[in-house]
């Protein structure tokens, strides 16, 4: 089988390294589109490729159109809406991602964002402690039970919301478990959002439950742009000059942002959350070793369509 790498944003030569070792033990072929400037150069690769590997590259209706061996992708990460799930379905092909693998590499910049929030992004003045702070974590996945580890080493507060975890597990982990977003968000000083953007989600972070975090309080957001209401936090942070956006996926807004709340407003300039050299190699070689396993063994365990 021939596995294609297909990175705009390339691995670290480690990670590469460890792909190649763990595809071509099993047999298979490596092919390498590093640094790629244009689609078409991706359109041309995906032609004799039966697995392709990627980061944040966008697998479209055209790219799967165009790889006819095309079996399998599996997204080196946790999110995997850069992914046309419906059309890969509909291509047969298997789309998996690699839960975990960068999940303490986002939670670490989540606490760093917090601590620059709290120390009024190192401007020189009085900032707070995270120390006895109460946090609220939205979504009680990888990357939020991660989070909840360091916080606990801070000395905060750690609460969580999650529709879809029971609280005995969260509460099981030292962790406070809340019954709705808006009791999450009126309860504690700091907000970490670790949300999917789906049709549910999309624009669901905003005035009415943003508004109810108390005065001081600050908002971090590791996960996707789409789930904030633009707009409508503009609007609020207007109003309320006690709060703090801290994000690490650029908003559409990011020029308003910037310009508006300069003090108590940063972004990334790209999203950094995986980009350690840990995280890059552990994804890259999960995502190898699950195409491996696809093809000897047929295992399926974290497919997302």
């Amino acid at each position: 089988m021939n596995v294609l790498v297909a990175t705009d944003k390339p691995f670290a030569k480690i990670a590469t390294d460890g792909i190649r070792k763990e595809i071509e033990a099993a047999g298979h072929t490596l092919s390498l589109l590093e640094k790629y400037t244009e689609k078409a150069q991706l359109l041309a690769a995906v032609k004799t490729a039966d697995a392709i590997i990627i980061r944040s590259d966008l697998i479209d209706a055209e790219v799967l159109a165009a790889a006819p061996q095309l079996k399998i992708v599996v997204r080196a990460g946790a999110g995997y809406d850069n992914v046309d799930l419906a059309e890969a379905t509909a291509h047969n092909v298997c789309v998996m991602n690699t839960p975990g693998q960068n999940a303490n590499a986002v939670a670490e910049l989540a606490l760093g964002m917090m601590v620059m929030a709290a120390r009024n992004l190192y401007n020189g003045t009085s900032g707070t402690e995270l120390k006895g702070k109460k946090l609220g974590i939205h979504a009680y996945g990888n990357v939020g039970r991660n989070v909840a580890r360091i916080a606990k080493g801070f000395g905060m507060e750690v609460y969580a919301y999650d529709a879809f975890c029971p609280k005995e597990v969260i509460e099981a982990e030292g962790v406070t478990a809340v019954t709705s977003a808006e009791e999450l968000y009126q309860t504690c000083h700091i907000v970490s959002l670790h949300i999917p953007a789906t049709a549910e989600t999309k624009h669901s972070i905003n005035r009415a439950l943003v508004g109810r975090l108390p005065k001081g309080g600050i908002l971090i957001n590791t996960a996707r742009k789409e789930v904030i209401d633009e707009d409508e936090l503009i609007g609020l942070m207007e109003e309320r000059p006690d709060l703090k956006y801290m994000t690490d996926v650029m908003p559409a807004a990011n020029d308003t942002f910037s310009a508006k709340f300069s003090d108590r407003y940063f972004s990334t300039p790209k999203k950094m959350g995986a980009q350690t050299a840990e995280a890059n190699i552990n994804a890259g070689i999960a995502a190898a070793r699950q195409i491996v396993g696809f093809f000897k063994d047929g295992i399926t365990q974290f497919k997302v369509n």
